[in-house]
């Protein structure tokens, strides 16, 4: 592209009531992070000058998700043209390129931005660029009405389209590039003489024509520009999102067994050689290293693994978990706030939290870290080559040393020196007999019940 200034408006004013929800429609979550946060990721790799957000009054948690970029509040909520309008004060004097997107519409990419850009800087001028799409189903969607020359004529609404027109598959999507030394003009002129009474930014087209001004279109695929304003389309831009991020996991290496079971977030980054097995959940913050294998039925979330590790089935990684090198972390283990180092085995059904267990160590089975006390959280360190043996508590604060060894059903509650073995449990005793004599009289005692 040719260098020249541009600013990027996002219109999130929208109270999304067929969401039914108290949440503002445009931080509704896809993959993990607000539909809000995706558009602007995908701003970002634009490198624009300026970004705008208009948002509705009182939308401070909107405002405060999308800092630093500035707000702008459009205060009677009077249609698209009318919101658009609102950003004026922040680009008093630009003019550059300006390109209006939606906060509901997450799925668009930078190729498409580029490709809109790209269009307003032609020789043409165009002081309009308009996406289109051709959906399966052109329904009730406004219609794109090209000129002889291929540049964009008008924009037809459904109800107001002919016969002729409502046969056009080339369908308005929403989105639209300016030339921002002619936006303000032209956009001051929309009227809003129409049934709802409202300021529809679609006029502009309309406008600019009547002035001989050209403008264009630039295709994009549906999916891509679906706006999302219920349950339903929150689920459906869900499904789209994860179909691309199963894709880009796998064209870089990684292998998904089963790819429509696995559920990313946003920002999940897999090395090359990963082994994802079927049903595994990656939550916000998840970064796995090369040669890694994650058994079906995983949880993870703000976790780092490193290379040659092996995780799960069933094991729920949580924030602040790291994972050495050719670490085992087994079936039904949660870890949490710990640093499993260099290969560490915690195999069976255990908790470790706010730890660090030492390269090479072992962790039986049933073993907890006794983390809190009711008030705080205390941590637990156990050294390189130590043995815990199962069903034991460690209880915080504690340190067990390098190579020390815990006896199966042990209380930990005092540090443990190296090479040392620990016995914190009650002295076995046996009572000959007992057992039968224990059984006879309970039965005695139920048949006189009857």
């Amino acid at each position: 592209m040719n260098h020249r200034p541009l600013a990027c408006v996002i219109l999130a004013a929208g109270k999304g009531s067929r969401m039914k929800s108290d949440l503002p429609k445009v931080l509704h979550k896809v993959a993990g992070r607000p539909m809000i946060g995706h558009v602007l990721a995908t701003v970002r790799e634009l490198d624009p000058d300026h970004v705008v957000v208009v948002v509705g009054p009182g939308m401070e948690d909107v405002a405060a998700v999308v800092h630093p970029y500035p707000t702008a509040v459009q205060e009677r909520q009077q249609g698209t043209a009318d919101a658009v309008r609102s950003a004026f004060g922040l680009l008093e004097g630009f003019r550059g390129d300006v390109v209006v997107l939606y906060g509901d519409t997450p799925l668009v990419t930078p190729d498409t931005l580029r490709a809109m850009i790209q269009a307003r800087r032609q020789p043409s001028d165009p002081a309009v660029v308009v996406l289109g799409m051709r959906p399966d189903d052109p329904g009730a969607y406004g219609r794109l009405i090209l000129n002889a020359r291929g540049g964009l004529e008008k924009i037809v609404e459904y109800l107001d389209a002919t016969e002729d027109e409502r046969r056009v598959t080339l369908c308005n999507a929403g989105l639209m590039a300016f030339d921002g030394a002619r936006m303000t003009g032209l956009i001051n002129r929309i009227g809003n003489s129409n049934a709802k009474g409202e300021f529809y930014l679609t006029d502009v087209v309309q406008i600019a024509r009547s002035e001989s001004m050209p403008c264009a279109v630039v295709e994009a695929a549906p999916a891509e520009v679906m706006g999302v304003n219920s349950r339903e389309e929150l689920a459906e831009a869900e499904r789209v999102v994860q179909r691309r991020l199963r894709k880009a996991a796998m064209d870089n290496g990684a292998t998904l067994t089963d790819p429509n079971t696995v559920t990313f977030s946003h920002d999940t980054r897999l090395g090359r050689d990963v082994t994802v097995a079927p049903y595994v959940v990656f939550g916000p913050g998840v970064s796995v290293a090369d040669r890694v294998e994650i058994k079906s039925f995983c949880h993870l979330e703000q976790v780092r693994i490193d290379s040659g590790a092996i995780i799960g089935p069933y094991a729920r990684l949580r924030p602040g978990a790291e994972i050495g090198p050719d670490v085992h972390i087994g079936n039904f283990v949660e870890v949490k706030n710990a640093r499993i180092e260099a290969g560490a085995k915690v195999n069976h059904l255990t908790y470790i939290g706010d730890a660090r267990v030492g390269a090479k160590a072992n962790v039986g089975a049933g073993t907890i870290t006794c983390n809190y006390d009711g008030f705080n959280k205390h941590r637990t360190d156990i050294g390189a080559g130590a043995f815990i043996g199962s069903n034991t508590a460690l209880v915080a604060p504690v340190k067990v040393g390098d190579g020390a060894m815990i006896a199966a059903g042990s209380v930990i509650t005092r540090d443990v020196e190296a090479d040392a073995m620990a016995v914190a449990r009650g002295k076995q005793a046996s009572h000959a007999g007992w057992a039968g004599r224990f059984r006879a009289v309970k039965a005695e005692e139920k048949a006189r019940k009857r």
